[in-house]
């Protein structure tokens, strides 16, 4: 990991090396934390957050569903990110903030406990590679099935969950693939470990529903959006696993891998990246650095700091 100067720590802006929590904390022992992934782009109207303001109202409905009381507001967190962007003098980079239980009771009922908000920013390329992006990845449907709605909560994007996802991605890595696929308890498609999947068959996209125990990944919508503006439509719908092996294409998307082909799912060979794959990973990247007008909502520009050089912010 690339380090930046500052982290942003429960209001105050804390050298990088200097951020720190007690190893008591209730969040480091029962996975009690909600956590966003957000990037900011270094794009031709300048360094802006993309969708910034869904990432930040999706990480406070998260903590809602999991009785986290954010200590900070929505437009508070996003002036925080901005700043934090622009005193470590960042152009480009992936953007982490964190909300969890803090030290203050231990056990299983710990209301007590102090929810604490760090937001951390650092430079970070494509999550699978440029080369996957470019000429695609290999998938394996995971031996682990994606965490149900009757044990946990699918659509919060909490730090407990994510063991699922190691679980899946670790198996994965281990036999060679770049990326895992994981079905539902009832054995249809889901998602990838961090990311979303859209099927293409004879010019029809489908993608699997919210009851697939997905996340609702802002990406997603994002390609959603992207797909409808030019032309097609896409069907919400459970996919059987053989429809990975004959579909005409096959991509994944996530804000840490942004628009990724699938060349190949359990060996099953599915060809170069297809034109409604290509036709989408153009057209978002046109949206995230600046260059498509009519997207230019989804940008939040992060602007010049106007207190970088005031150290009473600044803990040391």
């Amino acid at each position: 990991m690339e380090k930046a100067e500052f982290i942003w720590q429960s209001g105050n802006f804390v050298p990088w090396d200097d951020a720190r929590v007690h190893v008591l904390s209730h969040g480091l022992h029962y996975g009690t934390g909600v956590f966003e992934g957000i990037r900011c782009y270094d794009g031709e109207r300048g360094p802006a957050v993309f969708r910034h303001r869904e990432h930040i109202e999706r990480f406070s409905d998260s903590a809602r569903m999991y009785f986290l009381d954010l200590p900070f507001s929505t437009d508070e967190i996003t002036e925080a990110v901005r700043e934090l962007i622009r005193r470590n003098g960042l152009r480009d980079c992936y953007i982490r903030p964190l909300a969890f239980r803090g030290y203050g009771e231990m056990g299983l009922y710990a209301k007590t406990a102090p929810v604490e908000l760090v937001i951390a920013v650092w430079p970070w390329g494509a999550y699978l590679g440029e080369a996957g992006k470019e000429y695609g990845i290999r998938a394996k449907v995971s031996s682990w099935r994606r965490i149900s709605s009757s044990g946990l909560i699918p659509h919060a994007k909490a730090s407990g969950q994510y063991l699922n996802s190691i679980l899946a991605k670790t198996e994965s890595a281990n036999a060679g693939y770049e990326e895992a696929i994981l079905l539902d308890e009832r054995g249809f498609v889901c998602e990838g470990s961090g990311e979303n999947i859209f099927v293409v068959k004879n010019g029809k996209v489908v993608t699997p529903p919210q009851v697939a125990s997905i996340l609702d990944g802002i990406t997603r919508k994002s390609v959603m959006q992207i797909l409808e503006d030019n032309g097609f439509s896409v069907l919400e719908r459970d996919i059987a696993r053989s429809e990975l092996y004959t579909a005409d294409e096959v991509f994944m998307c996530g804000t840490a891998a942004e628009v990724v082909p699938v060349r190949e799912v359990d060996d099953h060979p599915l060809g170069d990246p297809g034109e409604v794959t290509k036709m989408v990973q153009s057209r978002y990247e046109d949206a995230i650095y600046g260059r498509a007008p009519e997207y230019h909502e989804w940008l939040d520009l992060v602007g010049e700091s106007e207190s970088a050089a005031e150290p009473s912010k600044v803990e040391t």
